[in-house]
């Protein structure tokens, strides 16, 4: 059974062997991790994938790029159509397009058929909605099987982390799971032992679990609205006093919806502000982003920046001469911990509530994951939350599609 773990900027799969041996598939090159992204060439109707989509739209050339797609999953957007290479294509089938590629790259890896997933699950696709949350799980196991998969299971990708980590311990032990991926924070505190039995009932384990819809694509959001869109107009005073409306930088400024700024109506209301601003010059900056599609480009700059300077504590240059010669932000780690605090705050909170309805008052370790938990304002948010536990670090791509593995292969024994 593949252990799939679909995620909102990054994807993952691994298998457990018959002989117990964990594999994880390299679906990019040696990487085996596939950033959740795909570009359309309008040039030679091409789809590429991963990595190499976003360098193919970086290049310069013509097409539609999709980035985190599965933000959209629960929602109306799902099923609306979008223009791809001239035809009408819905969400939907695009996601279906994605687990089929991840499906492909890990067959031609192991040299054999692949009929059944295990699925990695946010605790909340959306929050405070069940009924949308159901929504949501219940597309992407459509998807999942119109991919190819006669089987689907599910797991929530934090106790999928844990039982990743389980592999490590060597006393029974009971852990804060923290796994901050690109569109949810999930977490679970569960207790694991070494060389748990395959077939035992793991339920009682599992003490608590809690999730909120924050996470890496957020941070970059919150980082282009404060630094990069008052560039643009954001926030600025037009002739009567009253700043340039708002929602056109939010969508801008956030992956799944910048597509929408370039459509022939976002143009036509992007033109509209123009007698809104007092510096036309920015007006200008706006509708130079928008007719050049510089959109995403900008939110790849937001997201190195941020990487770069969580990584040296250093002052880190926000490049965007893709809008003007010359141009650019400056993001300090000061900045990157003020500018983030109110979602550092609301993450750590859902993590102790988890604790909190665990019944302790502190785990034995915390576990952090995810392909944002290298943050160091959010490793620093955790250590000052759990003061004096020990604090564990997993593989930030790979963790959730090990665990998923795992899972799969327990299941499958008991089910044999």
């Amino acid at each position: 059974m593949l252990g799939i773990d679909f995620g909102t900027s990054n994807s993952a799969a691994a298998l457990m062997t018959d002989a117990g041996q964990l594999l994880h598939i390299p679906l990019e090159g040696t990487s085996s991790s596939l950033p959740t992204a795909l570009f359309f060439s309008n040039e030679d109707g091409r789809v590429h994938y991963g990595a190499a989509a976003l360098r193919t739209y970086l290049s310069g050339e013509e097409g539609r790029l999709l980035r985190s797609i599965k933000s959209l999953l629960g929602s109306a957007l799902m099923d609306e159509q979008t223009l791809v290479n001239g035809r009408p294509t819905s969400l939907f089938e695009i996601v279906v397009m994605f687990l089929r590629e991840v499906k492909t790259r890990s067959e031609a890896h192991l040299g054999q058929p692949l009929h059944a997933a295990m699925m990695g699950r946010p605790v909340h696709f959306v929050d405070d909605n069940p009924t949308r949350d159901a929504l949501a799980q219940n597309t992407l196991e459509r998807a999942a099987r119109e991919a190819g998969f006669s089987h689907v299971e599910f797991q929530l990708e934090p106790i999928a982390a844990a039982l990743d980590f389980e592999r490590q311990v060597r006393r029974e032990t009971t852990v804060l799971v923290v796994d901050i991926g690109g569109g949810t924070s999930d977490f679970t505190v569960v207790r694991v032992r070494p060389n748990p039995a395959p077939d035992a009932d793991r339920t009682q384990d599992i003490l608590a679990t809690t999730g909120i819809h924050i996470g890496g694509t957020d941070f970059d959001q919150v980082l282009n609205l404060r630094h990069v869109m008052p560039l643009l107009g954001l926030g600025h005073g037009g002739p009567s006093g009253r700043e340039v409306p708002s929602s056109m930088f939010y969508n801008l400024a956030t992956w799944h919806l910048i597509q929408q700024c370039y459509s022939r109506k976002g143009l036509h209301e992007a033109s509209e502000l123009r007698s809104l601003y007092s510096d036309r010059s920015l007006h200008q900056r706006l509708m130079r982003v928008l007719q050049g599609h510089e959109g995403h480009r900008i939110l790849a700059e937001v997201e190195a920046a941020k990487i770069g300077c969580s990584n040296s504590g250093a002052l880190t240059p926000l490049r965007l001469d893709c809008i003007e010669r010359e141009l650019q932000a400056q993001l300090s780690a000061e900045a990157l911990h003020t500018n983030l605090s109110s979602q550092l705050t609301a993450i750590v909170g859902c993590a102790r509530e988890c604790v909190v309805l665990a019944g302790l008052r502190q785990p034995d370790v915390v576990y952090l994951t995810g392909g944002s938990s290298a943050l160091t304002p959010l490793g620093a948010a955790f250590s000052a939350a759990f003061p004096g536990t020990e604090t564990a670090v997993g593989d930030r791509f790979g963790s959730v599609a090990a665990g998923l593995a795992t899972h799969g292969a327990r299941l499958a024994a008991t089910c044999a």
